[in-house]
């Protein structure tokens, strides 16, 4: 676990405790077994998934606030951002959603070997777990890692939040460009741009991105549509 332990050091001033670095050591190892047998993630170097998945996921602490508590992570795959971010923050409530089975069996494998307390992993859609009352603007903040251009990436995000609450987004490159793109979206959405942070991993040649953004105002009920329809018609 060097290039995470060097990593988190250098790039989030942080010094991983045994328990933390041993923590992530078995989800690596069981990253690689249930790799081997079903696929979850085209990353399968160790180094790479110190660095591109765990250390990639903790740069959203360069945006997630002290108080924020709970969390939901859209789009989890295998864990990332959320696991991660639950080993460095235990006091975090996280809930993880996912809308492939072998991913959701995955998380709540890894939630169970780690000990994590208060994580919850939802086996649904986006669309549908921002329609549902138990889920609707009940969380603090929402995350999301590469899961879909921001105007429907926001159209996922936004109506979990609560007034006043935020979304972190990691973003590769074109970032700059999906935020101006993003502009009607996030009006309609009840959101605004917060900031964009510019994030260099180890390594990694092109730049990483958090596209943070604000609630300031109810998502209209409409939002997010039906299974589908932010993709096929983004918000503009």
């Amino acid at each position: 676990m060097d290039a995470l332990k060097e990593g988190a050091q250098s790039l989030l001033g942080l010094d991983l405790t045994q328990t933390q670095v041993a923590a992530f050591q078995l989800y690596a190892n069981e990253l690689a077994e249930w790799n081997a047998r079903f696929n979850l993630t085209a990353i399968k170097e160790p180094r790479d998934v110190q660095v591109k998945h765990f250390l990639d996921s903790l740069t959203v602490l360069k945006a997630l606030p002290a108080g924020a508590l709970r969390v939901i992570d859209v789009g989890t795959g295998a864990g990332f951002p959320g696991l991660p971010l639950k080993i460095l923050r235990p006091e975090l409530r996280m809930t993880l959603v996912e809308a492939t089975g072998k991913k959701v069996r995955f998380c709540e494998h890894i939630a169970t070997r780690l000990g994590l307390e208060g994580v919850r992993v939802v086996h649904a859609r986006a669309e549908e777990v921002g329609q549902l009352s138990e889920h609707r603007e009940r969380y603090d903040w929402a995350v999301a890692r590469a899961v879909a251009e921001m105007p429907v990436l926001a159209e996922y995000l936004l109506p979990l939040v609560v007034r006043g609450g935020g979304c972190i987004a990691q973003k590769s490159k074109d970032a700059p460009a999906e935020v101006h793109g993003a502009e009607t979206a996030l009006r309609k959405l009840g959101g605004t741009l917060e900031r964009l942070i510019e994030v260099e991993l180890p390594g990694v040649v092109d730049p990483r991105y958090l596209i943070v953004l604000r609630k300031n105002a109810a998502t209209p009920a409409v939002y997010p549509r039906r299974p589908g329809l932010p993709t096929k018609q983004p918000i503009q």
